[in-house]
């Protein structure tokens, strides 16, 4: 979210541009509306040319208070505190335990049983409209060859075939929550669609929703991306504030570490990785993945086949292919600003 902490002056001056503020919420965060919670998720990433304006902590700080607005807390007794609030830094580790996610989640499919509520759109719906229809452009433009890519063979074709281009793709959705996303995939024409989270209620709650909006085609799985144990690769990943969680984790640098060798794994040679979060620009996650290329070729992994081990030699793992420029942005402090980034990287 690489987000900020306003004067009070400066905070009313820059709250013109959020769609909710976040007081609103929290004021009566036992009664608001799935949408409301899913408003409050919205955070602001600041792009520049020099990354980030926030240290770590800073930013681990004001990541978990927008991620904590998001979703239904319980009181503070719950967490054995004396406190009115947990603290940040108590905050950024329970956002990044499964723990928490677990209690979370049971929440929300107690919430749906009871009363047919979906659940948190994380982001917003809005950012997840923007992130399918993006990423079916992608996908579509990698199929026709107008992308350089190595997943499959297709040659241009008219638009009439995107439906075509798309059933081809296998969906790996990683940290799915409720599932949502692999549903409004599905509408686009993808067919090959798997969901994963490592809270068991998140996939009981993904699975309900599937099957009363008649998404059976949908597969869903209880794993940890960081163990994962699946034995397949996809060639299309979607992550939409997973990697953000991981982050929060106490031990968040180790866990992206981990992250990133899992998503090699997982992601076919050519295949495309598209990340949303609200914790970091564009430019940092490219340089995260700079980073992880530069640490792979220091210490090469042995390769699953002969031909990963003639890329590896040559190529990094992962290469920059594109990202969202149609999010709302807004000046302040000389940066261009907005809530949230979305990045597509290829695997050689």
């Amino acid at each position: 979210m690489a987000g900020m902490r306003l004067s009070p002056e400066e905070s009313s001056e820059a709250n013109q541009h959020l769609s909710a503020p976040l007081h609103q919420l929290q004021t009566g965060r036992e009664v608001a509306s799935d949408d409301d919670r899913s408003v409050a998720a919205d955070s602001w990433s600041i792009k520049s040319d020099y990354g980030s304006t926030l240290d770590d902590e800073q930013r681990h700080a004001d990541a978990a208070e927008a991620l904590s607005s998001a979703v239904n807390f319980r009181p503070a007794s719950d967490y054995s505190s004396d406190k009115d609030e947990p603290d940040a830094d108590a905050m950024t580790s329970m956002l990044g335990l499964q723990s928490y996610w677990d209690a979370a989640y049971l929440d929300e499919l107690a919430n749906f049983r009871e009363h047919g509520h979906v659940g948190e759109i994380w982001f917003g719906t809005d950012v997840m409209d923007t992130v399918i229809s993006w990423t079916k452009s992608l996908c579509i433009d990698v199929s026709q060859g107008h992308i350089l890519n190595h997943v499959g063979e297709a040659k241009s074709q008219p638009v009439e075939q995107d439906d075509k281009y798309l059933s081809s793709w296998s969906v790996l959705d990683i940290g799915t929550g409720n599932g949502l996303l692999l549903q409004e995939l599905s509408k686009q024409g993808f067919t090959d669609l798997t969901g994963t989270d490592y809270s068991e209620g998140a996939i009981d709650l993904a699975r309900s929703l599937a099957d009363r909006d008649g998404f059976s085609n949908i597969k869903f799985l209880v794993d940890d991306v960081l163990e994962t144990k699946l034995d397949r690769q996809f060639q299309l990943v979607m992550d939409k504030g997973t990697l953000d969680a991981i982050g929060l984790h106490p031990d968040g640098p180790i866990k992206r570490m981990m992250y990133w060798d899992s998503v090699s794994k997982l992601l076919a040679p050519g295949g495309i990785v598209v990340i949303t979060s609200c914790n970091h620009t564009k430019d940092e996650l490219v340089q995260e993945v700079e980073n992880f290329n530069q640490r792979t070729i220091a210490t090469p992994q042995e390769p699953n086949t002969v031909k990963d081990q003639e890329t590896h030699k040559d190529h990094p793992h992962f290469r920059y292919l594109n990202h969202v420029r149609t999010y709302p942005t807004f000046m302040f402090g000389g940066s261009v600003g907005s809530r949230v980034a979305t990045v597509a990287f290829q695997r050689n």
